[in-house]
């Protein structure tokens, strides 16, 4: 096992990090691998890596407009983790990325559905005896109404999902388990969805399997991350939803986005969100001003008046 693998497997097996995470971080060090050795990323010898090499491995990642400021972070940010694990493994000296300076990345703010939109898309009639639909409606209802992340849909057992105390439980970043409640009409929903797919062989899940999921697919296999996207993409588009992106983690945005508006606590809804840091929830503060900002300029009439004193029009 070379030694890329053998720190993938340090964060897969002793620090919890999920399978997207440990993916993420796989690409991103056999790129910097393949630049190393001119395409041969298995014969990297990470233990003589200088400065002068890593500068080298910025600058092309610089040069390409295909890459972002903000992935060139992310993928120093994976080799200075990688380096620091030969360091405390492997006897390295000095981790090269050390005195390696990157422009910060201008933070771009979360992007969101508007509530009335999210509201009409949600409220739309359907088909109750449709499974496929009922699906999809209550796809877009849970990662709206708990902002759990995709990952945490795919993952979400039935066994987790108590509708009478309304609440269920997630398993999110590291393993971390959380407990988000809902309301009743998210509660009818998943109940007439369970009338549903326990009505169909092909869908009915087994009560007495704790490992069974909750949403599922017309075969009876459990949903997965291309599935949702497509699914959440295609109802925003079709109900006429604005937002830049149309994707899963939109509708998390979007519910943090709306509760914070609402006057909900940061703190609580850092916890819903499982965020570790507040840092990561405050964000959403800078969208809910924005708006505040608009809707005072929009319907303040001191804010219409014109520096030569004179209201605009």
């Amino acid at each position: 096992m070379n030694m890329i693998e053998e720190f993938l497997q340090y964060l897969r097996l002793e620090l919890n990090y999920s399978e997207l995470t440990v993916s993420a971080y796989r690409t991103d060090l056999l790129q910097w691998a393949d630049f190393a050795t001119g395409g041969d990323a298995d014969g990297a010898d990470p233990m003589s890596v200088t400065i002068s090499d890593i500068r080298l491995w910025i600058a092309s990642l610089a040069r390409d407009s295909r890459i972002s400021p903000r992935s060139i972070k992310r993928k120093s940010s994976a080799l200075r983790a990688f380096f620091r694990y030969l360091m405390r493994r492997h006897g390295l000296k000095t981790n090269p990325m050390t005195g390696v300076t990157l422009p910060k990345p201008r933070r771009s703010l979360p992007v969101y559905v508007r509530p009335e939109e999210t509201r009409s898309i949600l409220d739309s009639e359907m088909p109750d005896d449709d499974f496929t639909c009922v699906r999809d409606h209550l796809i877009l209802d849970l990662l709206y109404s708990t902002g759990m992340r995709c990952s945490e849909l795919t993952g979400l057992l039935d066994a987790h999902v108590d509708t009478r105390k309304c609440e269920l439980k997630v398993l999110g970043k590291r393993n971390k388990e959380r407990v988000i409640p809902f309301g009743p009409a998210l509660a009818a929903a998943i109940d007439s969805y369970r009338a549903l797919r326990d009505s169909d062989p092909a869908t009915r899940i087994c009560q007495a399997d704790a490992s069974a999921p909750l949403m599922v697919r017309q075969n009876g296999e459990p949903l997965y991350r291309g599935l949702v996207y497509r699914v959440v993409h295609r109802m925003l588009s079709e109900g006429g939803a604005h937002a830049e992106r149309l994707s899963p983690h939109v509708m998390r945005h979007s519910m943090a986005t709306d509760m914070l508006n609402s006057g909900a606590p940061i703190a609580g809804v850092q916890q819903l969100l499982g965020h570790a840091s507040l840092a990561s929830t405050q964000v959403y503060t800078h969208v809910t001003y924005r708006d505040l900002k608009n809707n005072y300029q929009l319907a303040h009439p001191r804010a219409q008046i014109n520096k030569g004193g004179h209201y605009g029009h």
